[in-house]
């Protein structure tokens, strides 16, 4: 049942174990799970634990025959439903990592227990090497498998934009400016889950240092998440006039919303495991021609935002750094758009998801015929750069 980020099912779905539903034409089967706005280790195993087990239960009752069985991880626990769901209907499965866990989870700080690790690593393992094929969403992510399974192909699935969804979203960024109450101020947005891998303290001593600065650099929170009410009480705590929060937004209303801001901020913290992090913000924002603060180890997101010149790159967890590259955007509107079209144009080159759509259905057993037939169409992304 849907519940994120708020960790709370929404109001519609409550009171339900199961319910089926029809959106765009496609069949859709919710199930309940556990969820809490607590995030620790034990109500995450609770929430990853119940669905995995209900979704086994609703699918093998209701699924019907099924020829590919298509499983997002994480949550890992994901993996064993899948698995039996695959030797029930006799269809093979397709691993989807897009965080490795449960390195994230040790990275964190979540999980610390040394024989839990090493059951998670087991359980991981195996899942991998029942897949019939592996996509990772990162380099990183997609060496690491092949390091841990050689028998499966695994294949590099990233993130990506729609670049229909930005052509014209600038065309009324004065009224989207006035409708969040940005006039006068040059606005830095941070947007999206509000979650623990990213350094919000250091944004809020960024903004502090940035306070003086004329026009008025102001820093706006889209989103919500479990690190959120946190941010809020720390930048109330010390008195900071440049910072807002506003709630999460419905995915379409984003390009519009990207419109209004003047640049992007992606502050992750200083660890060895985000070195090759790709945050599905980052192509959006480019997308949306903004150009992107970068606080993060280098690896792969630096390496697109210094191919592309779309964007500065600072230190992690350095609030100095991160306050100069603003400020330097804030005083240089010119610099501002060059890099805002320099990362519009490469994300909607590289990173266009009709082509990562055509790279996975590639990977489907048989190849069937609608899939051939989509793979003739012309990409979205040639059509894109001829039209600018």
């Amino acid at each position: 049942m849907p519940n994120y980020p708020q960790g709370r099912i929404f109001d519609a779905y409550r009171g339900c174990l199961f319910c089926r539903e029809t959106a765009n034409g496609l069949r859709i089967l919710r199930t309940w799970c556990y969820v809490s706005q607590n995030r620790g280790f034990v109500s995450r195993l609770l929430n990853y634990c119940s669905f995995a087990v209900l979704a086994l239960i609703w699918a093998i009752l209701v699924g019907g025959k099924q020829d590919v069985v298509i499983v997002e991880s994480p949550p890992i626990f994901l993996g064993i439903t899948g698995l039996v769901l695959s030797w029930w209907r006799r269809a093979r499965m397709i691993f989807n990592v897009s965080d490795l866990w449960p390195k994230s989870a040790v990275a964190m700080g979540v999980l610390r227990n040394e024989v839990l690790i090493r059951c998670a690593l087991a359980l991981e393992k195996c899942i991998y090497k029942h897949s019939y094929a592996i996509t990772g969403q990162t380099e990183g992510i997609v060496e690491y498998i092949k390091h841990s399974v050689s028998t499966v192909p695994v294949s590099l699935i990233t993130n990506g934009i729609d670049p229909e969804k930005f052509v014209n979203n600038g065309s009324e960024r004065d009224k989207n400016r006035a409708d969040c109450g940005f006039e006068g101020c040059f606005v830095v947005g941070f947007t999206g889950l509000h979650g623990l891998a990213y350094d919000f303290d250091g944004v809020l001593e960024t903004a502090e240092l940035l306070q003086s600065q004329s026009p008025l650099v102001l820093f706006a929170f889209f989103g919500d998440g479990p690190a959120k009410a946190a941010v809020q009480a720390a930048a109330s705590e010390r008195g900071l006039c440049n910072v807002r929060f506003f709630p999460p937004r419905p995915a379409d209303a984003m390009p519009k919303l990207l419109s209004a801001l003047d640049a992007a901020i992606i502050p992750l913290k200083n660890s060895e495991f985000f070195r090759n992090t790709l945050p599905s913000r980052l192509f959006e924002c480019m997308a949306a021609r903004l150009p992107v603060v970068l606080a993060i180890l280098d690896g792969e997101a630096t390496q697109i935002v210094r191919r592309s010149v779309g964007g500065l790159c600072v230190r992690p967890e350095d609030p100095c750094a991160m306050a100069e590259a603003i400020g330097q955007l804030a005083s240089d509107r010119d610099l501002c758009v060059t890099l805002g079209q320099n990362g519009h144009r490469y994300v909607c080159l590289h990173y266009d998801r009709r082509e990562m759509a055509r790279r996975f259905l590639q990977l489907l057993p048989g190849n069937p015929a609608q899939t051939a037939e989509f793979l003739k169409q012309p990409s979205l992304a040639v059509q894109d750069e001829s039209a600018e």
